[in-house]
C-alpha cells in the first residue's frame, strides 16, 4: 500500500520569551547549587575553587578511569542500538540488528546538538527504508522513553528498599526517605491506569489512544513494557558498577547500594528538559552531601560519554549516509522487510 509523503509539521509558535527563559533560569539555579557546594568545602579548606577542583581532578587515576569508561561506551551502544531494534521490529518494521547500528550511532552525534533531530535520523532512515510513517517511528522512541522511566523508577525502588538507612542519612537537605516511596506508589498507579486505558478497558470512547503518536502504546502488550526494562537492566546495573569504580578512582568513597538508590534518581533528573541536564549536577550534591565535588565529577563523567558515543557514530558516519541519504526511495517500491529479527 502506498504511504503518502510525509507532511511537515506546522510551525510551532514561540512563547513569550520570559516562558523561554525558565528552563534557562532553573538551569542556572541547579549550577550555583553546585557550585555554591564546592565552593563552600573549598573556602573550609582555605583554597579557592580552581585550587580544590584542581587537587581533586589531579588526584585521580586517569588511565583506569578511562580502561573503564571504554568498554562501558560500547557496551552501552551495543545494548541500546539492540532494545531500539526489538522495539522497531515489534510496532514499526523488521530491520536487522546490525542494519539499526549506524543509523543509530548516528543519532549520538546529532544528539550532541538536539536529541530530537537524533530520533528524527531514525525517523528517516525507517521512511526511506519500509515507508514508514514519521509519526509512528516517533511513537516507538516514546514508548522507550515511557518504559525507560519505569525502568530507571523500578532498580531506584529495589536500592532504595534494600539502602533504606542510606536513604534517611542522606535525607538532611530534603526529606528523601518519604518523597521517594510516594513518587513509587504514584507511578505505580499511573501504570495500572495506563495499561487499561491504552488496552481499551479503561474509557474506551475516548479517542486519545487513536492517535499516530501513540501507536506504539496501543499496539504493546504489558509483556513488552516488561521486556524492554529487562533488555535496558544491563546498562543501569553496569552504570552502576562503573560510577562505583569511577568514584573511588576519584576517591569519593560511595558504595555499590549507594548508587543503585541514587544513580537511577539521577538519570531522571537528568532527563528533565533543562539545558546541559543541569537538574542531574544539583541532584548529586544533595544526595551525597559529604562530597560537593561529585557534581564536577558527573559533567567529566557525562561529558566523556556523549563525546565518546559522538566518536563511535563517527566510525558508522559512511554506511549511516548510504542508508539515510543514498540513492532515494522515491519512484521505485519499498525493499521488501527483512525476514531476519533481532
Amino acid at each position: 500500500m502506498q504511504v503518502d509523503e510525509p507532511v511537515a509539521p506546522a510551525r510551532r509558535r514561540s512563547g513569550p520569551l520570559w516562558v523561554r527563559g525558565i528552563p534557562w533560569l532553573l538551569s542556572a539555579g541547579c549550577f550555583y547549587i553546585a557550585y555554591a557546594k564546592i565552593a563552600g568545602a573549598a573556602a573550609r579548606e582555605g583554597i579557592g575553587v580552581i585550587a580544590y577542583l584542581t587537587h581533586f581532578f589531579g588526584e585521580a587515576s586517569w588511565l583506569p578511569w578511562l580502561a573503564v569508561m571504554i568498554p562501558y561506551s560500547v557496551f552501552f551502544f551495543l545494548v541500546d542500538s539492540f532494545v531500539v531494534c526489538c522495539v522497531i521490529n515489534w510496532f514499526n518494521a523488521k530491520v536487522r540488528y546490525l542494519d539499526i547500528l549506524p543509523v543509530r550511532a548516528s543519532t549520538y552525534i546529532l544528539a550532541l546538538l538536539n536529541e530530537q533531530v537524533g530520533k528524527g535520523a531514525m525517523a528517516l532512515y525507517l521512511y526511506r527504508r519500509d515507508r514508514v510513517p514519521g509519526w509512528q517511528v516517533g511513537s516507538s522512541m516514546i514508548f522507550i522513553a515511557f518504559v525507560e522511566v519505569y525502568h530507571l523508577l523500578i532498580f531506584s525502588s529495589i536500592g532504595v528498599a534494600t539502602q533504606f538507612e542510606l536513604v534517611q542519612r542522606a535525607s538532611t537537605q530534603l526529606p528523601l526517605d518519604r518523597i521517594f516511596p510516594a513518587i513509587y506508589i504514584g507511578a505505580a498507579c499511573y501504570l495500572v491506569i495506563h495499561l487499561l486505558y491504552f488496552s481499551g478497558r479503561l474509557l474506551p470512547r475516548f479517542g486519545l489512544r487513536e492517535r499516530e503518536i501513540l501507536h506504539a502504546f496501543k499496539r504493546a502488550a504489558p509483556w513488552q513494557y516488561g521486556a524492554v526494562v529487562l533488555l535496558k537492566a544491563p546498562n543501569l546495573i553496569a552504570a552502576v558498577a562503573v560510577y562505583t569504580v569511577a568514584l573511588r578512582l576519584f576517591h569519593v568513597d560511595v558504595s555499590f547500594g549507594q548508587l543503585l538508590a541514587f544513580l537511577p534518581v539521577i538519570f531522571l533528573a537528568a532527563a528533565l528538559p533543562l539545558p546541559f541536564h543541569a537538574g542531574a549536577y544539583a541532584l548529586w550534591v544533595v544526595l551525597f552531601p559529604d562530597y560537593p565535588e561529585v557534581s564536577a565529577f558527573a559533567l567529566v563523567m557525562h561529558t566523556f560519554f556523549v563525546v565518546f558515543n559522538a566518536g563511535i557514530g563517527l566510525l558508522f558516519l559512511p554506511r549511516a549516509n548510504r542508508e539515510l541519504f543514498g540513492e532515494s526511495g522515491t519512484g521505485r517500491a519499498p525493499a521488501p522487510p527483512s525476514t531476519t529479527g533481532s
